[in-house]
């Protein structure tokens, strides 16, 4: 079985999240989405609302799994027996902390390969950062989130 860890806050999931993960899906026989606890962030969602949004919308894959975690993700995949990570690429500029990550992560695990998936054009721009930027303000999130989350983002929002 080949495994592929695909790490990341996901706060929230976007549709180019979901691009990644479908074809990351395609190329691997298991797939773990690794939602990560990151103190230095203050995210929106909490870790067991953004992985309970990823299961919703990641049914229709089967052989995709969410799970959450704290720590180093080379220790995470060294875990779960994986063989990848799965890093997705938007932009140029995302290719410089992506690669210096991949090289650090080879060193602490050098069984352990990076793979590189570039997200479609039309999701490039897409950030989690962004899409709650525009949620704050009221703007619409349609074409950037799955439905469920567009509705989570909307409560959230009325919360404040």
């Amino acid at each position: 079985m080949r495994t592929a860890v695909y790490p990341g806050s996901f706060d929230p999931v976007t549709l180019g999240h979901l691009d990644i993960i479908g074809r990351a899906s395609l190329l691997f026989s298991k797939l773990i989405v690794a939602v990560s606890v990151n103190p230095t962030k203050n995210p929106l969602f909490s870790p067991e609302e953004r992985v309970e949004m990823l299961k919703e919308v990641l049914m229709p894959y089967p052989n995709v799994e969410v799970d959450l975690f704290n720590g180093l993700t080379v220790h995470y995949a060294i875990e779960h027996k994986a063989k990848a990570i799965v890093r997705g690429l938007r932009v140029i500029s995302d290719f410089e902390n992506e690669f210096r990550m991949a090289l650090t992560n080879k060193k602490l695990a050098c069984h352990l390969e990076t793979v590189f998936l570039m997200t479609r054009a039309e999701y490039s721009f897409i950030s989690s950062t962004t899409v709650k930027e525009i949620a704050s303000f009221g703007g619409s999130v349609r074409a950037l989130v799955p439905p469920l989350v567009e509705q989570r983002l909307k409560e959230k929002m009325r919360e404040k």
